[in-house]
Order: C-alpha cells, then structure tokens, then sequence
C-alpha cells in the first residue's frame, strides 16, 4: 500500500486511532494533514511524524473552511473525529446528546460536504469513515454515541451512492475495543478486561495500528472496487454472540486469554 504523492487528511488526528491512522499514511509515502482542536497541540505531534497540522473544530463549519482551503485537494479523507461519554439514557443531559451528535455526525456531515466538493471536481479520491461496531449494537450507557455512529453508516452508504459516478470510494471502519487515551482506565484493570475479553474470539482488545492499517487498505488501490461498506476491526468480538473464552484449561494472562488445549 503505497500513498506517493497523494494528500491526506485525518480528522481527530492528534492522538489515539487518529494518529496511528496519520503515522500509517506517512509511513506509506503520504503527504498527511492533521486536523484538530488547539488543545490537542496538533502542530507538535505533526511535527513528530513528519505530517502537516491546522487547527480544526468539526463543530464549527467556519473553522473546517478555513483549513481545507489551506489544503490541496485531499485523494484520501479520513473523518476519524469523535467522542463518547458514558450515562443511561435516564441521565444523557441535552448538552451531552447535542455535543456528541455535532463532533460524531454533524461534523462529519460537515466534513465530508466542505472535502468533498473539490474531490468531486477532480474526479477521483477516497473517503474513510470511522465508525464503530456500537453501530450495530446498543451497548448500555452510550445512547448519544451508538445513535451518532448508527447515524454515521446512513452517511457512508448515501455519499458513496451520489459519488461513484465522480470515481470517489466512501467506506467505513468500525473498531472494537481499541486501546486509547480514553480505554486506558479499562485496559490496565484486570478484572474488567478479562471478563470483557472473554466475548472476544482473539481473546484482548486491538491496537491503534491495527485499525490504522484497515484503513490504509480501504483507502488504497487494493481495494479499488470497494465501497459502500463497513469494515469490522473487533478480533471477532461481533460474531461472538455468546462469548469464547471461560471453558476448561482458558486463563487470563496479563491482557490476554490463553487457550492450553
């Protein structure tokens, strides 16, 4: 997977699945644009993989134009940018509801609307959405973040319907439990990850880079005739339906399950 002499840009890029995702375009010969919130210091982490950095705030439309008209045309766009906080629906306060909607789903809207306009002019380009497999489920405690990311999908698949036709491919990542400057609690607490993983065939939680290279490949020529679809990065966590681990001779080892037989 080679990105010579193409643009990227990544929104949310400042850390986390954002920056894996920023350090796996450079790597491949991409010239990368970070977009992020000043509080994120993107400039700093551009700086330290060799990309390019503006400041950005997906809820804010003027903020998103006065970036991308500071970028060449993206070949590859990757909407990354997003937020979750945990309460029952009983306690999800019209504030959090109304701010994660506009980071997760208006601001991708926005995103993809400003971006999109000139890669339709140039005919040819790639969009990756990243998503969540809380798409698909209704995970207890995230009802603004599970619609948003729900509501995300009826994004991918309308655009990558209207763009075909300018040569545009629009898909979407959706990660598992990842580990993140907002799963680190989770993923050094044994007794909460073991019993988490053990819904997961791979039996541990996934890395950035992993999600990062999903991402590549969609974005990149191998998967020229893709679009339209969700990709699931979860170790098999969503065919599980009643879980793998917990049999006879399994064991939980530091931040893994082990099978012995």
């Amino acid at each position: 997977m080679t990105f010579h002499g193409k643009n990227v840009v990544v929104t949310g890029a400042a850390n986390g699945i954002g920056f894996a995702i920023s350090q796996g375009f450079v790597a491949a010969g991409g010239a990368v644009w970070i977009l992020d919130l000043e509080s994120e210091n993107p400039a700093e982490v551009a700086r330290c993989i060799g990309a390019q950095a503006l400041i950005a705030d997906v809820t804010d439309r003027a903020s998103l134009e006065r970036a991308f008209v500071q970028i060449p045309t993206p070949d590859v766009l990757v909407v990354n940018a997003g937020i979750g906080r945990l309460a029952s629906v009983t306690d999800t306060k019209s504030e959090l509801w109304h701010r994660t909607l506009a980071v997760n789903l208006t601001g991708a809207f926005d995103t993809l609307q400003i971006a999109g306009e000139r890669m339709r002019r140039n005919r040819k380009g790639s969009v990756v959405l990243t998503a969540s497999t809380n798409s698909f489920d209704g995970e207890a405690d995230l009802v603004a973040y599970n619609a948003s990311k729900s509501g995300l999908l009826g994004i991918l698949r309308t655009v990558a319907n209207e763009w075909g036709p300018y040569g545009i491919r629009v898909n979407a990542v959706c990660p598992g439990l990842i580990r993140t400057r907002l799963t680190a609690a989770s993923f050094s607490n044994p007794s909460v990850i073991s019993e988490y993983f053990k819904q997961i065939p791979l039996g541990r939680g996934g890395e950035p880079e992993e999600v990062g290279q999903a991402v590549l490949f969609l974005a990149s020529d191998l998967a020229s005739f893709i679009t339209g679809t969700t990709l699931v990065v979860d170790g098999g966590q969503m065919a599980s339906k009643y879980g793998t681990w917990g049999k006879d001779g399994d064991r939980f080892e530091g931040d893994h399950w082990i099978r012995s037989v």
